[in-house]
């Protein structure tokens, strides 16, 4: 990591928090905030909703609307409270994630009881109305990540169990599902993946550029056991195609992909975040020839580039940037409260990539700040969650 002088600013445009409660009357009449953490947060695909997900007292998700309100002078931008889903899961919801699809908003969110709840959107006299269409249950315990594939077709989580369950999607209007409105969407368990030793935090979906197995995709999970295992689709079966250890020295709380789907970033309990590269079959023999495996089934994903120092505490997320931000901005968050963005220096390159801090900010959190996500297509708006329940959005510029 460079020492550069940091080139851009982060500022907290609005602070998003739940209802104030009330009991009493009169004047014995007590107004309070729930004390509840925040554990995740997601953006709808067309960046108009994002969804926040909730721990005890109260587990739920809660759903704010991005609304743009116009005078003589200015256009400003409000987050009003949408909806908040309460009433199925009994635990702490852990995980929560938009379907990539924009209409009908689909929502999938994973929870300590050990369940994974499908929540489907409808509109009613210009309001949206949600229900819980779906429980999918499997995980023997703690569901501790969930997320889908790029098209929506597929589904993963995974949970203290040491298991990674894969879910087979038809949702209305993409291929094989309902059409919109007729009906609730279908999930079926199509693999139970085993492998890792201890809880898995993260999973994530990322092309397999035909270089594993016969599928389109891979799947890639972290874990506390301090290791990323690869999965690969081969002949409809789902398989560990490779393990990446000796990279961070304790767990694995959060994995980003880059864009282009050929660059891993990861965020470790040691406070350090890794890059990997993808490297084809041919290059793995050409590169790699001390490889043990030299197999023509898979290529190799590999460890390029560490920034040690990334934060002073445990990072429990990372991000990558939309194309709109820049090329190469990975923005990380954790538990020393700080937010940092890091930029792709001058003189990298995908096989020694060279990262600067480019943005830094205590983020405001009362406590650990527990996941950040970049808007899925306006490169100048972020969101985090933390343990004070807060949820912040903010301002991203360049100088």
């Amino acid at each position: 990591m460079s020492d550069q002088q940091q080139q851009a600013i982060l500022t907290c445009q609005h602070i998003l928090r739940p209802p104030l409660q009330e009991i009493g009357e009169g004047d014995d009449r007590l107004v309070y905030e729930i004390g509840q953490p925040a554990w995740q947060c997601s953006f709808s695909k067309d960046g108009n909703y994002l969804a926040v997900c909730y721990g005890a007292p109260q587990p739920c998700i809660r759903i704010w609307e991005m609304i743009h309100k116009s005078n003589s002078k200015k256009t400003e931008t409000q987050w009003i409270l949408q909806s908040t889903l309460s009433g199925v899961h009994e635990r702490t919801v852990r995980s929560v994630v938009f379907a990539p699809i924009v209409k009908p908003l689909i929502l999938a969110s994973a929870s300590f009881d050990g369940s994974i709840a499908i929540w489907e959107a409808s509109s009613r006299n210009e309001t949206l109305s949600w229900e819980c269409t779906a429980q999918l249950e499997g995980h023997e315990n703690e569901v501790k990540c969930v997320v889908f594939n790029e098209t929506g077709s597929l589904l993963a989580s995974s949970g203290r169990d040491k298991t990674v369950w894969i879910w087979e999607c038809y949702l209305p209007g993409t291929v094989g599902g309902p059409s919109e409105g007729s009906e609730a969407s279908e999930f079926e368990c199509i693999a139970v993946l085993n492998g890792h030793e201890a809880d898995v935090k993260c999973v994530q979906f990322a092309p397999s550029h035909d270089q594993w197995g016969d599928g389109a995709e891979i799947l890639l999970s972290s874990s506390y056991d301090d290791t990323i295992r690869v999965w690969a689709e081969d002949a409809g079966d789902w398989y560990c195609a490779a393990s990446i250890s000796d990279v961070h020295l304790s767990t694995i709380w959060s994995l980003a992909l880059a864009p282009s789907g050929g660059r891993l970033v990861s965020g470790s309990a040691d406070a350090s975040l890794a890059i990997y590269k993808a490297y084809t079959i041919a290059e793995k023999k050409r590169l790699f020839p001390e490889d043990k495996d030299q197999s023509n089934s898979h290529g190799v994903w590999k460890c390029v580039g560490k920034l040690t120092d990334a934060h002073s505490a445990a990072v429990y997320a990372v991000g990558y940037a939309p194309a709109q931000a820049g090329h190469g901005r990975v923005v990380s968050a954790g538990a020393d409260g700080d937010i940092h963005i890091y930029r792709e220096a001058m003189g990298s390159t995908s096989d020694r990539p060279l990262f600067s801090l480019e943005a830094s900010v205590d983020a405001g959190h009362n406590g650990d700040v527990n996941h950040v996500r970049w808007h899925p297509f306006l490169g100048s708006v972020l969101a985090s969650v933390g343990d004070d329940g807060a949820v912040r959005i903010w301002k991203y510029q360049t100088s």
